[in-house]
């Protein structure tokens, strides 16, 4: 039980890796706050979290909406009295050809992903500064690789990347740890990118060393546990390649 009773925030808690974080997170007893604008998809999952993990709790958020995101840390720490570990999964974006990306695609990408993940370590800081906590980003090969046809995705990527980095710098006094993961695994998003862009799905797959996508539980959640955990307190600023071996990075 590696997280025994410490509180979880998960974005995207409603679906994909989110879900998979939160269910490999429950089974080691923490509790889990899953903050996503899909309410019926979120009840579904709370009820899943919720009968290995009893105490955790679905948050309806939309995460577009910047002014209302540290009530979001504000609604959780005021049920549990604490917060733990902030995990800033929940991203959108829209693939197009680099020429054809318009400023509110730059926007929509930014506004689901940098941004909540900017403003939520914020909010959270004085509580993560309290439980000397942790913080969970995501990164993306898209960003590391360069990814044709993911000009807003990878770009506000690297942007939270280059922010982990700050903040683990400027935090590590205070002992709150600030980490990223660089996942593949299987998701919707993986799903429609397969449909829109076959011929570029299928040469990612075949580019993964392992020969295939990931768990979003027992592959990228149990890497989460690793983070979340005391396990991983002397690991931070640093991007943890979940993807099957498909970017080395040197």
């Amino acid at each position: 039980m590696k997280l025994q009773d410490k509180v979880v925030i998960i974005t995207g808690g409603a679906g994909g890796i989110g879900t998979g974080m939160a269910l490999a997170m429950a089974k080691e007893g923490a509790i889990l706050a899953l903050v996503d604008v899909n309410e019926e998809a979120g009840r579904a999952v709370e009820g899943k979290v919720q009968a290995i993990s009893p105490k955790s709790q679905f948050f309806k958020a939309d995460l577009l909406d910047r002014e209302n995101l540290p009530k979001v840390v504000e609604a959780v720490v005021e049920k549990y009295g604490k917060l733990d570990v902030l995990v800033n999964n929940a991203h959108a974006s829209k693939q197009k050809p680099f020429e054809e990306i318009t400023q509110e695609d730059m926007d929509f990408s930014f506004g689901t992903g940098f941004y909540p993940t900017f403003y939520l370590m914020q909010a959270a800081f004085p509580y993560l500064k309290e439980s000397q906590g942790n913080v969970i980003n995501f990164a993306s090969g898209a960003g590391l690789s360069g990814q044709p046809t993911q000009t807003a995705y990878a770009a506000a990527k690297e942007a939270i990347r280059a922010i982990s980095r700050v903040a683990a710098n400027e935090w590590g006094k205070y002992n709150i740890n600030v980490n990223l993961i660089s996942p593949i695994a299987k998701s919707p998003g993986v799903e429609a990118w397969a449909e829109a862009f076959p011929e570029m799905y299928e040469k990612s797959l075949s580019a993964i060393p392992l020969g295939r996508w990931g768990e979003p539980e027992e592959d990228i959640g149990r890497v989460a546990v690793f983070l979340a955990s005391e396990d991983s307190r002397y690991i931070t600023g640093q991007t943890i390649m979940v993807d099957g071996g498909s970017i080395q990075l040197r």
